[in-house]
This record gives structure tokens, C-alpha cells and sequence, in this order.
């Protein structure tokens, strides 16, 4: 799955890395351990040996005789591992000797092929006593006297001791290690959060430029992202003289049309009826199609413009109590939820809006609903969800068949003749809502009339 956040991205990196790096300490520092105390282990196993060999001599009637004094009382209990053993080899015949703690017992030699001796003469290998513990023993061979009368010698040591004591460090070395993790976790954490506070500052600076709380990508930043917040600031710029220049360019290219048509319309009154009413006709067709396009222009200049905001509540309640007023027969009911947003121009919110509530009071008998929320779809772009503002205004009028609604949206269609208008209303919502990306459509409503819904895009509160 992909992790999109920055901190989680460095966070689990870190942490993945920090557990690796203690893993392997702990591994190597456990191994390291383990050849210190076995060569301690076999170290002291080989002084008890010594002390064995020095202790123990020929004595009269060629027997062997001696007591070494280990000075470790597990040499003395029963069963315990702890053994030592003198056997005589050869042609020398003599009872053997062996501590306490081996009894009656013996301990099985291996072969010399499996197990030789070192250059020292030792050797040492492991095994299973009668008792079932796991012994470690180290043997050698020595010439007791002047006569070549030798002995084996062996000591044991109860490996059961070594892997209690590799057990305890290993546990203390994991907790150690566990407080270490867990500590440069916090610590990283910490580190990493306070390292990318300037990326979420800036992150909240471009979120007030969407809201149109500034203009300008505003704070101090450090050397890695001020020239990022630069480059923003100056697309910005670029992108608000664009669009003032493109106002520009419509409001002049209005200004001189508006005059040409208006005198084509002024000396169409004084020419005859039957060529007066070609010659209006087509100058009005001509001033809807100039003004049409000329909306058409200055809203691809600004749409998807950052500048480009304009709050809901306000906007659409000054329109409904206008509507209110001019039609105080009607009951005008208004649903809008908080806090929204358009990503649009006031005036053209206005436009499509004031022409939908218009249309709605020019046929409504007594109610008109509007409702106004919030809504999230799949963007056409396939960059994912977007969020939206959804409009929907019904009335309780005649309403239109499902064959007439397609004629409704046509420009200049006019399906009542008796009701006021120019038959633009309804086309010129359709055009601006699709310019904006967004989506208008008409059914019948639960009220008997027209439904109207609209779908205009929205500024997201959702941060990048």
C-alpha cells in the first residue's frame, strides 16, 4: 500500500532501520558472549584438570592415590555434572579414581579418530551423563612416573551452567536494547516531527490560499523549501496577471460590441416590420452569442484559479430573500449546510443560481425548496475523489414532461409563451456549470413541479 504521508514515509524507515541495527547488535553482542564464556568455561575446566593431574600420583602396591581439592562443592553431589575421573591406560592395572559426585558411575570415552587430541594433548567434547545432563569434558593423558606407568585424566562441567548464564546476560541485553529502541523511537519520532514542521506551516499556508484567507504563500521557512515557497508565490502572481489580463480582454472586446449591436438594434425600430423583425432577431441572436462566449472566455481564464472563491451561505440567502420579495405569494424554504465553498466567481454563482430561483417562482403555485450540501465524488480527471457543492431547487408548479426537458436546455426555447423571459435562463446554467466541470439536469420533482440539480465544484478542506 502506498503511504502518502511524509512523516509516516521517515518514520517507518527509521523505525525499520533502528530495529534492524538493534537486532544485529543484540545478535552479534549474544554471540560475542556466548565465545567468551564458553572459552572462560572451558578455561576453568582445564585448570580443574590441571589440579586433578598434580594431585594425583602412583602410590604403594601401584595404585593411584591423591584427593584433589577442587574447592567446589558440586564435585561432591550426586548427579550434578560436575565430575572427575583417573583411569589408568595400558599395561597398567590399578582401580581408578573419581569424585564423589560420579559414584559408582563411569563415563564413556570416544574414539581418538572422532575426537583427537590438540597440540596440547587435549581435547575436549560433549556427551550425556547417566543423569541425562549435558556435560562438557576435557581429558588428557600424562606418564605418572619414571616406570611409564600412565593415566587418563578427565574433568566435567555441566553445560546447563553456561546456558543459564548466556540466558540472563541475553535477557538483560534485550531489555537494555528494548528501552534503547523504544527511547530512540520517541526520540526519532520527535526528531522527524520537529524536522518537518515547516512542511506542515506550508501546508497550512497553501490550505489559506484555497480557502482565499491570503494571497500569497506568507512565512518563514527554511533554506530546503524557501525556494519552493518562492516558485509558488511567483506562479501565483503569474496566474493572477493572467487572469486580470484576460478580464481585461473581455471587458474591452464587450465594450466594443456592445455598441455596433446596439445601434443595429436602435435602426432595426426604424425599418419596415416585415425586415425589422430579421434584423432584431439576429442582432439579439448575435449580443446572446457574444455574451455567451465572452463568459465562456473569462471563466477558462479563471477556473481552477486559487483566486477564484466565493462562500456559499451568504451569497445564495441574499438571493432567496431578493426572490422572496419579489414573489411574497410564494413560500421560498431554504436547507444550506456550513462552511461551504465554491470554487467559482460570486457573479457566476450568482448567475446560475438567480436563474434556477427565478425559473422556480415564474411557475411555482405556493412552495419552492432549496437545499444546499456538500458531496464527494470521483473526478473526471481520475486524480480521485473531489468535493463538490450539490444544489437541488424544487417547486410544486406543472413541471415538464421527460420529452420537454431536453427542448427546455436549448437555447432561446421557450415552452410557455404566456410566462415572461427570454427562454436563456436554463442554457445558461447548463453552460456554466459545464464549463466549471460541474453537471445540471432536470426531473420531476416530489413536489409535482421541476427539480433542478446542480453539481458546482467546491474548495476541499481536505489538506494535499
Amino acid at each position: 500500500m502506498k503511504i502518502r504521508s511524509l512523516t509516516a514515509r521517515v518514520l517507518i524507515l527509521a523505525t525499520l532501520w533502528s530495529a534492524l541495527a538493534l537486532v544485529t547488535i543484540a545478535v552479534a553482542i549474544s554471540a560475542l558472549y556466548r565465545q567468551g564464556v564458553e572459552r572462560g568455561f572451558n578455561n576453568l575446566l582445564r585448570a580443574q584438570l590441571y589440579n586433578v593431574v598434580n594431585s594425583v600420583s602412583v602410590g604403594e602396591g601401584e595404585s593411584l592415590t591423591g584427593s584433589p581439592a577442587l574447592g567446589d562443592l558440586r564435585f561432591s553431589q550426586p548427579e550434578t555434572g560436575w565430575y572427575w575421573l583417573v583411569e589408568p591406560l595400558g599395561s597398567y592395572q590399578a582401580a581408578p579414581l573419581a569424585s564423589a559426585s560420579l559414584g559408582v558411575s563411569n563415563l564413556p570415552t570416544p574414539d581418538v579418530s572422532v575426537t583427537p587430541f590438540d597440540i596440547n594433548y587435549e581435547r575436549f567434547y560433549e556427551m550425556a551423563d547417566e543423569a541425562g545432563n549435558r556435560i562438557r569434558v576435557v581429558e588428557t593423558e600424562v606418564v605418572l612416573d619414571d616406570q611409564g606407568r600412565a593415566a587418563r585424566f578427565r574433568v566435567t562441567g555441566n553445560i546447563e551452567v553456561v546456558e543459564e548464564e548466556i540466558a540472563f546476560f541475553s535477557s538483560r541485553l534485550n531489555m537494555a536494547l528494548g528501552v534503547v529502541g523504544i527511547g530512540s523511537l520517541l526520540l526519532n519520532g520527535g526528531a522527524i516531527v520537529y524536522g518537518l514542521r515547516p512542511v506542515d506551516r506550508a501546508r497550512r499556508a497553501l490550505e489559506r490560499i484555497r480557502r482565499g484567507e491570503a494571497e500569497r504563500l506568507e512565512g518563514e521557512f527554511p533554506s530546503e523549501i524557501m525556494p519552493l515557497a518562492t516558485e509558488i508565490n511567483a506562479l501565483i502572481d503569474s496566474n493572477r496577471r493572467i487572469v486580470e489580463r484576460a478580464r481585461m480582454q473581455v471587458g474591452n472586446l464587450a465594450h466594443s460590441l456592445k455598441t455596433p449591436i446596439a445601434v443595429l438594434l436602435n435602426e432595426a425600430r426604424t425599418l419596415d416590420t416585415a425586415h425589422a423583425g430579421v434584423v432584431t432577431s439576429q442582432a439579439e441572436s448575435m449580443q446572446a452569442q457574444v455574451t455567451t462566449y465572452l463568459n465562456r472566455a473569462r471563466i477558462a481564464a479563471q477556473r481552477d484559479s486559487v483566486l477564484a472563491r466565493t462562500e456559499a451561505q451568504p451569497v445564495i440567502e441574499r438571493l432567496v430573500r431578493v426572490m422572496r420579495k419579489l414573489n411574497g405569494e410564494v413560500n421560498f424554504e431554504l436547507e444550506i449546510a456550513p462552511d461551504l465553498t465554491f470554487a467559482m466567481e460570486q457573479q457566476d454563482v450568482e448567475e446560475v443560481v438567480g436563474n434556477l430561483l427565478e425559473n422556480a417562482s415564474r411557475f411555482a403555485k405556493s412552495t419552492i425548496a432549496t437545499r444546499v450540501k456538500a458531496v464527494n465524488r470521483e473526478d473526471d480527471a481520475g486524480d480521485g475523489r473531489r468535493r463538490w457543492v450539490e444544489i437541488v431547487i424544487e417547486d410544486d408548479g406543472p413541471g415538464l414532461a421527460p420529452e420537454q426537458i431536453g427542448e427546455a436546455l436549448k437555447r432561446g426555447r421557450r415552452l410557455d409563451e404566456s410566462k415572461p423571459g427570454t427562454g436563456l435562463g436554463l442554457s445558461i446554467v447548463k453552460e456554466i456549470s459545464g464549463e466549471y466541470q460541474g453537471s445540471f439536469g432536470l426531473s420531476r420533482s416530489a413536489l409535482g413541479g421541476l427539480r433542478a440539480h446542480l453539481i458546482l465544484p467546491a474548495v476541499s478542506k481536505e489538506t494535499a
